[in-house]
């Protein structure tokens, strides 16, 4: 279970939309980020990798994005439920195969 996130998605979206829209007007694209982040009270390098994956997603910066996180995420825990169901079938089978190998007596 992920940890519990200390800023609500409203104010990540607000926060990240206000960098970008900073950032497109020359006369306030310096300092965008710390002084965006001192008015809304939130981290300076927590707003930019915000900002960062928010240019990841939208394609503007080559990265991972989220949604492609997510699903390998999902496939590496797959993954490790697969692996443990084969060594589950694996003792399973050595277990039936060494008693096939044992001379019955009646």
């Amino acid at each position: 279970m992920p940890a519990p996130r200390k800023y609500p998605d409203e104010l990540r979206e607000r926060a990240t939309r206000m960098v970008v829209e900073a950032r497109r007007n020359p006369a306030t694209r310096p300092g965008a980020i710390a002084r965006i982040g001192d008015q809304l009270g939130v981290n300076r390098e927590t707003l930019r990798n915000w900002v960062s994956q928010a240019e990841v997603d939208a394609g503007d910066r080559p990265g991972t994005t989220t949604d492609q996180a997510q699903r390998l995420a999902e496939l590496e825990r797959e993954v490790r439920e697969l692996r443990r169901a084969n060594a589950i079938v694996k003792s399973a089978s050595a277990f039936f195969a060494a008693e096939l190998d044992r001379p019955h007596t009646r």
